[in-house]
């Protein structure tokens, strides 16, 4: 098997963390004490405010066991549903300001097989624009365990394009890994290039990101595990995705397989945060990152959430905030009327994913960070 190194620090953000400790010491102590309280191994933290890095630490092992390695500030981690934001949206947003994704298009007219079923699934699907993907607005349901039937990429994305929608486009918001599956294959379409290869050129490396994606069989080494898993690979899940589905798929998929440490998910934060400097023009970051106004009662952006009480942000992160959270425990939320950026990387599935207590972690770590910032 081949292995590559996990290595390298991204960006060229100022670190300002000198007096990190004192200054965050509200927040590390509630690290501190999730990691004692076994809410999860290990994480990465790092916090971006008025353009520097204020914070940047490890907590933690890589697992409970004392003689594992200790989590460092440039560990690597699999990012998890992060990959939506970070890659998949990213792309997006290049592709539309190039003029090559139009976002009210049919999403049929570049993906000809995702029009099929009853005359009903027909007349919906026909409809469906990558704006209702990106959105999560498109009637397709959270997740399907295509892995369990499904062998190989091709074989992964035939079964999502034919998983039934449950409702009329736009009827509802749902959450759904299988509208970015399908919605990186639509981008795939129209770059005539694999997700990897073209977040690599055009997103990552003119940032200097450290991040990557894993193609099995590779592994990356000295990378937190996530999970054992007992039921689909039957082995220990370490350097390589946790997400059933995008295993299948071979490491590289729309909703996940991205790896990074907290450091580049923060430069890319900032990259934001600054109108999207020198990535994206700053009217393409205000549409993906502003709240949709349908369907009634939705949280989502093209790409991003945005807080609603209760919200994993916490209760300070304001109106204009949007963020993203990882099944695996990582999340990153950003506040534009704060020049705020809180990224919080965890492997809270080891061993099996019952631990839910990062739903109470995470708004204690915002709060506390925020609290600190007025404190000063």
């Amino acid at each position: 098997m081949n292995r590559k190194r996990a290595s390298g620090i991204s960006g060229a953000l100022p670190n300002a963390t000198g007096n990190q400790e004192q200054r965050f010491a509200k927040a590390f102590r509630v690290l501190d004490e999730a990691v004692a309280g076994h809410v999860f191994p290990g994480a990465s933290l790092a916090v971006t405010y008025c353009g520097e890095l204020v914070a940047w630490r490890g907590f933690g092992r890589f697992t409970y066991d004392a003689a594992s390695p200790r989590v460092t500030p440039e560990t690597v981690w699999d990012l998890a549903s992060l990959t939506k934001p970070l890659a998949t949206t990213a792309m997006a947003m290049l592709l539309y300001e190039r003029g090559s994704l139009r976002l009210d298009a049919p999403v049929v007219e570049r993906l000809p097989e995702f029009a099929h079923g009853d005359m009903l699934q027909r007349g919906w699907r026909e409809v469906v624009t990558a704006r209702m993907l990106l959105a999560h607005s498109a009637g397709l349901p959270a997740h399907r365990k295509l892995y369990l039937a499904a062998i190989g990429r091709k074989a992964m994305l035939t079964a999502a394009m034919r998983v039934p929608l449950e409702t009329a486009p736009m009827e509802r918001t749902e959450y759904s890994d299988i509208g970015f599956m399908v919605l990186g294959e639509l981008l795939e379409r129209i770059a005539g290039e694999e997700l990897d290869d073209f977040c690599r050129r055009e997103v990552f490396e003119p940032i200097n990101l450290n991040f990557h994606f894993i193609r099995q069989p590779e592994r990356i080494m000295e990378v937190p595990p996530t999970m054992i898993d007992t039921v689909y690979r039957a082995r220990t899940i370490q350097g390589e995705v946790n997400d059933e589905n995008a295993s299948a798929m071979g490491g590289v998929a729309g909703q996940a397989g991205l790896f990074g440490d907290a450091r580049s998910v923060a430069c890319f934060a900032e990259c934001l945060l600054r109108g999207g400097a020198p990535l994206f023009r700053p009217e393409t970051v205000r549409l993906f990152t502003t709240r949709r106004n349908e369907p009634a009662g939705t949280s989502r952006t093209l790409g991003w959430d945005t807080p609603t009480p209760p919200s994993q942000a916490g209760e300070h992160f304001s109106q204009h905030s949007f963020g993203h959270l990882g099944y695996t425990g990582t999340s990153l939320w950003c506040d534009p009327d704060r020049r705020l950026s809180v990224t919080l990387v965890t492997n809270r599935t080891w061993p099996d994913a019952s631990n839910q207590a990062i739903k109470q972690l995470r708004p204690a770590v915002h709060d506390a960070i925020v609290s600190s910032l007025e404190d000063d």
